[in-house]
């Protein structure tokens, strides 16, 4: 089994090699392979997703990104900037689901600013569209009137297939939890909802087990802060599952805490939520919970080693209850550690088990 490891810019060449470290560790046998990605790649390349990345993907059973971005890449042109290399590669490797938990660990209730019993009993995914939407539909730029005024244009769009596919993904990621989907849309307004509303309704008929209900994304942006616990799989498109999924990373205390998936038909990609950070780059400050947690999804998501998932996650929740904290999470902590120590007693933690 081989993964390629591409670090990125900023604090993701940190939590990269963290989480590299704990995959090692839970699976020795592991081949690790190494590609550019963002700014780093642009710099070393001139592009953000280099052809000889694409090679080694073309290798791989799996990808883990640590983070891309910065401000230092603020002034290229659109299709040189790092977010480039992500939408890239993420198109590329056709990896239209992202899987995006949030869950409360108990030792954390007091990092979140939201109260206790608000936060009692919250385990959530949101599972995100992810090659489709706004974000890639056409014709989409910014143009300069006849009047001097400019005028910019995206284009949001989905097809039925689109669609189709991360409802079944959806639907039967419910089915091993507790059968029960909130799909999330704006069909008050948009003719792109109303479509998918259809579509999923239709969906829906082949998975009879599975409750499922419709809601606006403005209502369900307030639900998560008013009750977060009364979802379990939150369906939705590309724009509204990212700016969902932000909100619900803090819910649980920090967005250094939140893996991802994103898994098509091919190799998984998997990466932790948060950005790049590069204001704390280098300094040992990084939370790299995410990025290890990321490493568990990729187990279970392409590995079928649900165990060994267990095993990284339970390990992490007891260090959690010890009091042991990054900077990010400094509520309630009973030691302060940088990036590193927090990997190592982790990886101590799973020794010990």
């Amino acid at each position: 089994m081989k993964i390629l490891i591409l670090p990125g810019d900023g604090i993701g060449t940190e939590v990269a090699a963290c989480a590299a470290g704990v995959l090692k560790h839970v699976v020795p046998d592991m081949e690790l392979d190494y590609g550019l990605i963002g700014g780093s790649a642009y710099e070393a390349t001139g592009s953000p997703l280099p052809e000889e990345t694409k090679t080694r993907i073309a290798t791989a059973n799996a990808v883990l990104l640590g983070a891309v971005g910065g401000t230092r890449w603020d002034t290229l042109p659109q299709d040189k900037k790092p977010e480039a290399g992500l939408l890239g590669l993420r198109a590329h490797m056709q990896v239209f689901a992202n899987l995006r938990p949030a869950r409360i660990f108990q030792a954390l209730c007091d990092a979140s600013s939201l109260k206790g019993e608000v936060l009692s009993g919250v385990d959530l995914i949101i599972v995100r569209e992810l090659i489709g939407g706004i974000y890639f539909g056409k014709p989409r730029g910014v143009e300069t009137m006849p009047d001097g005024t400019r005028r910019a244009y995206n284009t949001l769009e989905y097809s039925s297939k689109e669609i189709e596919r991360i409802a079944h993904k959806a639907f039967g990621i419910a089915l091993k939890r507790s059968a029960k989907l909130t799909s999330v849309d704006k069909a008050n307004v948009l003719e792109s909802s109303r479509l998918w509303r259809e579509v999923v309704d239709e969906i829906a008929t082949g998975y009879p087990s599975v409750e499922v209900s419709h809601m606006y994304v403005d209502n369900c942006a307030m639900q998560l802060i008013r009750k977060p616990s009364q979802f379990d799989v939150i369906l939705t498109q590309n724009l509204f599952g990212d700016i969902l999924s932000d909100e619900a990373s803090m819910v649980t205390g920090s967005l250094g805490m939140l893996p991802s998936a994103s898994i098509g038909e091919g190799p998984g990609l998997y990466e932790p939520v948060h950005g790049s950070a590069p204001d704390i780059a280098g300094q040992d400050k990084a939370n790299p919970i995410g990025a290890i947690l990321s490493v568990a999804m990729m187990l279970r998501y392409s590995f079928d080693m649900e165990g060994t998932a267990h095993k990284i996650e339970t390990a992490v929740e007891k260090v959690l209850s010890k009091g042991i904290r990054t900077l990010d999470l400094a509520a309630g902590a009973r030691k302060i550690v940088g990036t590193q120590e927090m990997t190592d007693c982790i990886i101590q933690e799973m020794e010990n088990t």
